[in-house]
């Protein structure tokens, strides 16, 4: 028997954690104990039902685990090996991770870095993991440390955060967009040369502004999106990771046929194979352990349901790592 975080919709909707085993479990060729989950912004949005995100009911939330294989018929992995999953589906349409143990597709895990204890793992989750697909996405664009300013966009959530401290350690002048003025010394602390008001960017602008950023990382969407293709540079790039603000679009070609702005779109949950296992491996290269536990705060599963509430009422900075075992 282990706890899990369960949504059901029998009718009327609910997210609890109860007690479950193993015969909860959905089909997979690897069963792995969880150690550690976390919460991201679509994990607030299934368990709170803000957003029809769960396909299949009952659900066991939470697209991010860590812990360690049990069982196994794939050929790629066997028990005791350690292993990291982020997104395919599950938490969506495939029991997830905030539980106890997950029974998962041995095609979905990655080998945990040695670097990075399960709980680190955790603390980096689909948002970091995120944060630095769009890194290297900027990185092939051309992006290098002496082309000027990036503006990292919700820079006080899980993928902001995670953006600023690694863009910061690679040297990148990096600017911090947040409407928290109270977590300006946060934001300094992993990195950020500079922090401005997210209402400079959150509303209707001009299509072509005065240029300012030689690329930018952004988790919001809708205007902040618009108003920050409209200000980046001449050849620059934003990478487009999220839709905090809204999934909307509402702007002009300006930006693209004028100054050859370039929009990245950024996808976590369906990446390549290979795309993961390089974006976990320079994060295991680039990601400073102490900034990591500065964006990191612990609770218990039983805590899960409180923090994805905190979390879509905008009261959570960094990330959020869950302990599925007591």
């Amino acid at each position: 028997m282990f706890n899990a975080l369960v949504l059901e919709k029998n009718p009327e909707f609910s997210a609890s954690v109860r007690e479950v085993d193993d015969t909860f479990l959905p089909e997979g060729d690897v069963t792995v104990d969880i150690a550690y989950s976390t919460i991201n912004y679509k994990d607030a949005l299934a368990i709170t039902n803000r957003s029809p995100v769960v396909r299949s009911w009952p659900m066991v939330a939470g697209i991010d685990g860590s812990g360690t294989v049990v069982e196994s018929s794939s050929p790629k992995w066997k028990p005791g090996d350690q292993v990291v999953l982020n997104g395919f589906g599950v938490g969506e349409t495939h029991k997830g991770c905030l539980a106890g143990r997950a029974r998962l597709k041995g095609e979905w895990l990655i080998r945990r870095p040695s670097r990075f204890s399960a709980r680190e793992a955790m603390g980096i989750g689909t948002a970091g993991y995120t944060a630095m697909l769009c890194v290297l996405a900027l990185e092939r664009h051309g992006l290098r440390p002496d082309d000027g300013e990036v503006l990292v966009t919700g820079a006080t959530g899980g993928v902001g955060s995670t953006a600023v401290a690694l863009l910061s350690a690679l040297g990148h002048k990096v600017v911090a967009a947040t409407g928290k003025a109270g977590e300006a010394d946060y934001l300094k602390s992993l990195g950020a040369g500079a922090v401005i008001d997210r209402a400079e960017l959150a509303t209707p602008g001009k299509p072509l502004q005065k240029e300012r950023w030689a690329a930018v990382v952004d988790s919001v969407g809708s205007h902040t999106l618009v108003n920050a293709l409209a200000q980046t540079r001449y050849g620059g790039a934003v990478a487009a990771c999220g839709l905090a603000q809204g999934a909307d679009l509402p702007g002009t070609v300006m930006p693209f046929i004028l100054r050859g702005v370039a929009l990245l779109g950024v996808d976590s949950v369906m990446a390549p194979m290979g795309w993961r296992e390089l974006a976990w491996n320079r994060l295991a290269r680039d990601l400073d352990p102490a900034r990591l536990a500065a964006i990191t705060t612990e609770i218990p599963l039983s805590g899960a349901v409180d923090a994805a509430a905190r979390l879509m009422a905008g009261t959570v900075r960094g990330r959020i790592v869950v302990r599925t075992r007591e």
